[in-house]
């Protein structure tokens, strides 16, 4: 084994294209193939599946993948270290929910890095695919939330997918309405309260289980509904047609700006919001620089949960 295998490994895995991954590496393809072959031979397990649709990474693949990217990334470490080589390329992504403070936190990741060669993704995803970005290592971490009414299900899918969660804070419900909104006033609103406006929702795709809602009380009566795939959209609706969501409570004037206001909703629920990440794996270093960052947004907006 050598680090070249393994940096030919994480590429294939990036790209999930071999044809690409040789193009990146300036390799030809046949050479490529034969070094992964070779790994594999000399491991004894099968670290990508091969069909016509393409290569996806196996269950073995998926946890060699992420010893290889502890091992290339303190390789780099040590070469720019002790031979005066250039900044070492970071690789990081993160699927999450819909939340301002995942952004927060990936905005101080990236400004920490400053002029460093990195390439990081931010996925604002489905519940669903977050597991699944995990699960097949497109992002290293997912960021989402459990409740009384979806831990069980959502838990098993986690697991099933051998991953972990792991608890970052508890949230009591809000709802996200204009400031213009009547109820902005209220200290706080009840579920019956909110009947006469819009409710707006994030779009689950084919996945659309009410336990995969991104918002608690997923099955309450809703005589307006509106379903959105994206952040900017739903909060544009807030203002123009003074609807409502539920959520975490957690607000950036930063990104969102000034016209939405969070107030407290009366509930039994409340969100229990954590990370997933491959069980029993090492955290990449740059994956606890996310969540270190993560824990400290969190804790300075702690007064809104």
């Amino acid at each position: 084994m050598t680090l070249q295998q393994l940096r030919y490994v994480i590429q294939i895995a990036q790209c999930g294209s071999i044809s690409t991954a040789a193009q990146k590496l300036f390799i030809t393809q046949p050479s490529l193939s034969k070094a992964v072959s070779d790994l594999e031979k000399e491991m004894g397990i099968t670290i990508f599946s091969r069909s016509s649709r393409g290569i996806c990474l196996t269950e073995d693949g998926s946890k060699f993948l992420s010893y290889a990217r502890q091992v290339t990334e303190q390789a780099d470490l040590l070469e720019q270290q002790y031979k005066s080589g250039p900044p070492v390329r970071r690789v990081f992504a993160v699927s999450t929910q819909h939340y301002a403070f995942a952004v927060n936190a990936f905005v101080a990741l990236v400004k920490e890095y400053g002029g460093k060669e990195y390439e990081f993704s931010l996925r604002e995803s489905q519940t669903y695919d977050i597991i699944e970005d995990v699960r097949t290592q497109r992002s290293e971490l997912g960021i989402l939330y459990l409740c009384d009414f979806n831990r069980e299900v959502l838990l098993k899918m986690i697991r099933s997918a051998d991953l972990q969660f792991e608890h970052l804070f508890t949230a009591s419900p809000h709802v996200f309405i204009s400031k213009r909104n009547p109820l902005a006033l209220q200290p706080r609103v009840r579920m019956e309260d909110l009947l006469p406006y819009p409710r707006l929702t994030y779009e689950q795709g084919i996945h659309n289980s009410f336990y995969f809602s991104e918002e608690l009380h997923s099955t309450a009566e809703s005589p307006k509904s509106i379903v959105v795939t994206d952040r900017a959209t739903l909060f544009n609706l807030l203002i123009g047609l003074n609807g409502y969501t539920i959520c975490s409570g957690i607000l950036s004037s930063d990104l969102n700006g000034t016209e939405i206001v969070a107030v407290p909703l009366e509930s039994s629920e409340s969100m229990h919001i954590g990370y997933i990440h491959p069980a029993g794996r090492p955290l990449s270093p740059i994956s606890q620089r996310y969540l270190a960052h993560l824990e400290d947004y969190i804790a300075h907006y702690k007064e809104q949960i």
